[in-house]
C-alpha cells in the first residue's frame, strides 16, 4: 500500500506491505462556518462572560498566542478576536507571542502567521525568557517553582490566551494553561517546568491530565495571574477547525481535551516490529528537537527492540539555538545521556528533549529521513536515512513475512496506546 507522509511543505508517498496497519486521527471535518463558530463561542462562553463583556474601551488588552511551531490558526484567530472587540482602539492591543524558550520569530513569520493587515496595525512582542528585565516574578508553586512571567502579560488590564489543543507527550495535552506556562515564563520556571523529576514521571505522558506533575505546575502558575478569558481550539490535518473552546482558562480547556481525546487517541492489540512516523509536516517539524514527539508517539506502540522511521524534514537543524546539540556531545549514548540527566543537581537548558529521546531509545532503534547532516543525526544517536523507500524496504525484509508494522502519517496528531498497557481510557502508558 502507499502511505503519503507529511514532510515539511510536501509529502514523501512510501510503499509498505499490504499488512501495515495505518493509524490516523479520526477525521473529523472541519467547522462548516470557522468563523461563526469562534463568534458564538466568545459570546457565550464555558465560565465567564462574554469576551466582549469583559474589556472596556481603554483596556490595555495582551493576547497571547503560540509560536510559529504550533499550527494554531493565529491569522483567523486574532483578526476574529479583533473584530469582536471593536470598541477598544488597536493601540490598546498587545499580542505576545509565546515562543516559551525558542527563538523569536522574525517580521516575515509573524506575517505568515498573523498577516500583513495585523502586524502593521497592532503591537507584536516576542517573549523572550532570557531577558530578566522584561519579566515578572509572580509566585512560588508547591512544586516548589519560581514563577515568573512576561511584563506585557502582567500588567495587562485584560488577559486573552489562545491557543491549540492536541496530545502532549509529557504534559497530557498542549493548549490551556501551557500557553502561559511555559509559553510566556522565564527560563528558570521553564527549566523547573522540564526537569528530570517530571520529565521522568510515569502520569507526565500523552493523554494525562490528572496526577500529571507538569499539569500541575502550569495550573499553578496561571492561577498567579490568570488569563481573564480563553480561546483554543482543535483543527484537523488540513487545519482546519473542528471544535471552540472559550471561557474560563481551565473549563474550557478541560472540554476541549475531552473532545480531542475521542479524535486522536486509538488503541491498538499488540506492539509493533517497525513504525513509520512523522512530525506531522510543516511547522511542527521545522527541527528535530520538535520531531521527538512524532517518535515518542510510535515509541508508545513499539515492541522492545523494535525499530522507529521517522521523517522529518528538520529545515531549522537540530536547532542550533539553545543546548539542545550540546547535550548529546556529552555522552556518547542514550543511556549515559540519561544517567548524566537524572544526577542530582543536573539542570541544563533542553535536557527534557534529550531525556525523552534517550527513554525512547533505550527501548527501539530509531532512524531519521531528514534534511539533517548525517553527522547531526549520528550525534543524536539516530540512524540517518539516505533514501527512504529504499531504507524501508531493507527493514522490511530483514524483519520477515510475520513482522507486525504499523504507519502514523499524522505522527503526534494520532496518539496509540497498546489495549493492555492503558486500561483506564484516560492513561497512555508509555515504556519508560
Amino acid at each position: 500500500m502507499h502511505v503519503e507522509l507529511p514532510y515539511g511543505r510536501t509529502r514523501k508517498s512510501v510503499l509498505l506491505p499490504d499488512t501495515t496497519v495505518v493509524l490516523e486521527p479520526v477525521h473529523v471535518p472541519g467547522l462548516l462556518d470557522e468563523h461563526a463558530a469562534v463568534v458564538e463561542a466568545m459570546r457565550k462562553p464555558v465560565g465567564t462572560p462574554p469576551l466582549r463583556h469583559l474589556v472596556g474601551s481603554h483596556d490595555r488588552v495582551c493576547i497571547v498566542i503560540s509560536d510559529i511551531t504550533r499550527p494554531t490558526p493565529n491569522e483567523r484567530l486574532i483578526p476574529w478576536i479583533l473584530q469582536e472587540l471593536p470598541h477598544v482602539p488597536r493601540d490598546r492591543f498587545t499580542i505576545l507571542n509565546g515562543t516559551g524558550s525558542h527563538r523569536a520569530n522574525t517580521r516575515e513569520e509573524l506575517v505568515g502567521m498573523l498577516g500583513e493587515e495585523i502586524v502593521e496595525t497592532v503591537r507584536i512582542v516576542n517573549h523572550s525568557a532570557f531577558k530578566p528585565e522584561e519579566l515578572v516574578h509572580v509566585g512560588v508553586t508547591s512544586l516548589g517553582g519560581e514563577i515568573s512571567l512576561n511584563r506585557e502579560w502582567v500588567e495587562a488590564d485584560v488577559r486573552i490566551s489562545t491557543g491549540f489543543i492536541e496530545p502532549h507527550f509529557f504534559a497530557g495535552f498542549s493548549g490551556g494553561p501551557k500557553g502561559i506556562m511555559p509559553g510566556i515564563a522565564g527560563i528558570d520556571s521553564i527549566m523547573h517546568f522540564h526537569n528530570a523529576w517530571m520529565i521522568g514521571h510515569p502520569k507526565a505522558t500523552w493523554g494525562v491530565l490528572d496526577g500529571n506533575p507538569l499539569q500541575r505546575e502550569s495550573i499553578e502558575a496561571n492561577e498567579f495571574c490568570p488569563p481573564d478569558f480563553l480561546l483554543n481550539v482543535t483543527l484537523n490535518g488540513m487545519r482546519q477547525i473542528t471544535g471552540v473552546f472559550a471561557g474560563h482558562w481551565l473549563q474550557a480547556h478541560r472540554v476541549g481535551c475531552e473532545f480531542c481525546r475521542e479524535t486522536a487517541m486509538v488503541p491498538v492489540e499488540e506492539p509493533f516490529d517497525l513504525i513509520v512516523t512523522t512530525n506531522g509536516g510543516y511547522p511542527l517539524d521545522q527541527n528535530l528537537y520538535q520531531a521527538v514527539k512524532g517518535m515518542s508517539a510510535a515509541h508508545q506502540i513499539a515492541s522492545e527492540g523494535g525499530t522507529i522511521v521517522c521523517a522529518a524534514e528538520c529545515s531549522d537543524g537540530l536547532p542550533e539555538h539553545g543546548n539542545f546539540k550540546d547535550l548529546f556531545k556529552l555522552r556518547e549514548s542514550p543511556r549515559e545521556l540519561l544517567q548524566m540527566i537524572e544526577e542530582p543537581g543536573f539542570a541544563v537548558f533542553d535536557q527534557w528533549e534529550v531525556q525523552k529521546l534517550a527513554l525512547i531509545q533505550l527501548h527501539a532503534r530509531v532512524h531519521l529521513y531528514s534534511e539533517l547532516p548525517d553527522e547531526d543525526a549520528e550525534l543524536a544517536n539516530l540512524t540517518p536515512i539516505q533514501d527512504l523507500q529504499s531504507h524501508i524496504d531493507s527493514l522490511v525484509e530483514g524483519l520477515g513475512p510475520d513482522a507486525r508494522i504499523a504507519a502514523l502519517p499524522w505522527g503526534p496528531f494520532t496518539i496509540p496506546y497498546v489495549r493492555v498497557r492503558a486500561p483506564r481510557r484516560m492513561a497512555v502508558t508509555a515504556s519508560e
